[in-house]
């Protein structure tokens, strides 16, 4: 419990920061119009490309031989979390793209 607080304590402005940055996001988002929704999509879908790059490095880096590293093992981990999550966010940012463009075309 020591290690936590300890940890948390060393690294109380890199929190706030996050926990800042959470809380402006979900109120940026919560009053974006459906009309700039498509856009604002678009450059999630770019940023979570990066991230998506990103990961790829950190996989590629990983010394696979060598696991009992904190660092290797850390790098592996993080490459695929980075991976899945940022997949997961682009193909879902396209199906609800595709979703909000088939509401403008014409019916037949």
């Amino acid at each position: 419990m020591n290690a936590v607080l300890e940890f948390f304590y060393s690294n109380k402005e890199a929190i706030f920061i996050i926990a800042l940055t959470i809380f402006l996001g979900l109120e940026v988002i919560s009053n974006v119009p459906s009309v700039l929704h498509t856009p604002l999509m678009s450059g999630a879908n770019a940023i979570s490309g990066v991230i998506i790059i990103g990961g790829i490095i950190l996989v590629g880096h990983a010394d696979l031989e060598n696991l009992s590293g904190d660092s290797n093992l850390l790098n592996l981990i993080l490459g695929i979390f980075a991976l899945f999550f940022g997949t997961l966010n682009v193909v879902g940012g396209f199906v609800v793209t595709d979703r909000m463009l088939e509401m403008f075309k014409k019916k037949k």
